[in-house]
């Protein structure tokens, strides 16, 4: 195999005094010496410059419920093209991806796909968008941003699923080419996401604050509650009233259940009483969409007028039960508009998922 095809000049990088490359992608900023790769494994110092060594290939595609991502509050029930790399710039003890964040790039790696092939493909499918996960796009960086260009010229919207740990001028750029996002808001702790995943609290949170305050990009949070990591109901009353005050009652928040895996074997799965009361938490604090997730739970997995109290969809999983927003995405009962992005009619993918092969659309 050719490995150079896949190897693309980058532009967020200085060199240093010492004859070092610093990588200034994300805030790890590893400075790296002739040949050497950076934490999330991907990008690599080559001349005296980083490179992408990943550029248009992927772990694999997968046609989701939008829902999935978990994105419920945009375009309910279509289709998203879903596609990640290798590597990660975290190190979640916990992560439940681990396979394809932690692997080295020829590990998992099997396809390959130019941006235009993906944008093809999604529009012949029937996708509504394409999403960037199972690993943070942040790292593959470029082929995402061409990635979303080429769908645009097709009408086909672009999603991140990332853990919002890039800098300030990457993270700009980034996200004028994204539609919408999910955005692993992992804890409201310095302690744990230094410990658990060896990142930064603070850069995340402007990560938020950018995406409220500076961009038009429709996105929802997701925090996975770790039992007696993350889900004391002190830490959950702070992050909710956080949420609230700094991003807006309008942002729903999905609060998911752990299992174990990877690196943290050793934890019991979250009950299903512990989201429950954080989504109680959520919704006492102002919000008006929280979500439970990874459970049985048709009640938080629902979306309901905050006007009336109506249930707004119906959600059992991934499959929708009952929709009743207007044309508008205002509740039919009292008219009271509801936040997010939404067409006359829902999707109807259903629960499906579905693995594609992008060769079959070069």
């Amino acid at each position: 195999m050719d490995t150079s095809a896949y190897t693309v000049p980058t532009k967020y990088w200085h060199a240093l005094e010492d004859g070092r490359i610093q990588c200034d992608l994300c805030p790890r900023f590893c400075q790296l010496r002739e040949g050497q790769r950076g934490m999330c494994f991907v990008r690599a110092c080559e001349d005296g410059a980083i490179v992408l060594k990943t550029y248009g290939r992927s772990s694999g595609f997968c046609i989701d419920p939008i829902e999935k991502k978990p994105l419920n509050q945009f375009y309910p029930n279509s289709a998203v093209l879903s596609f990640g790399t290798a590597g990660c710039n975290l190190a979640c003890k916990f992560c439940q991806n681990w396979d394809i964040s932690k692997s080295r790039e020829t590990d998992t790696l099997a396809d390959e796909a130019s941006p235009e092939v993906i944008a093809r493909a999604a529009s012949r499918l029937g996708c509504r968008s394409v999403a960037f996960t199972y690993n943070d796009p942040v790292i593959f960086h470029e082929y995402a941003i061409d990635v979303a260009a080429a769908c645009h010229d097709v009408g086909v919207k672009t999603v991140a699923v990332t853990a919002g740990e890039v800098c300030e001028e990457p993270r700009a750029e980034f996200y004028k080419y994204m539609d919408a996002a999910n955005v692993d808001f992992k804890a409201f702790t310095e302690r744990f996401y230094k410990e658990l995943c060896k990142g930064h609290l603070q850069t995340v949170l402007e990560t938020l604050l950018y995406l409220k305050h500076e961009t038009n990009v429709w996105f929802e949070t997701t925090t996975l509650l770790i039992p007696g990591e993350n889900d004391s109901e002190k830490e959950l009353n702070e992050l909710t009233q956080w949420v609230a005050e700094k991003l807006g009652p309008d942002v729903p928040m999905h609060f998911t259940a752990f299992h174990p895996d990877f690196r943290m074997r050793d934890k019991p799965p979250t009950p299903p009483a512990t989201l429950t009361k954080a989504r109680r938490i959520g919704l006492a604090n102002g919000l008006r969409y929280v979500y439970t997730g990874n459970v049985h739970d048709e009640k938080g997995g629902s979306t309901y007028c905050h006007g009336c109290g109506e249930k707004l969809i119906g959600r059992d999983w991934y499959v929708l039960t009952s929709w009743n927003l207007d044309e508008k995405g205002a509740c039919k009962s009292c008219g009271e508009p509801c936040a997010g992005v939404f067409e006359s009619r829902p999707g109807d993918w259903g629960g499906r998922r579905m693995a594609v092969r992008l060769a079959d659309f070069a």
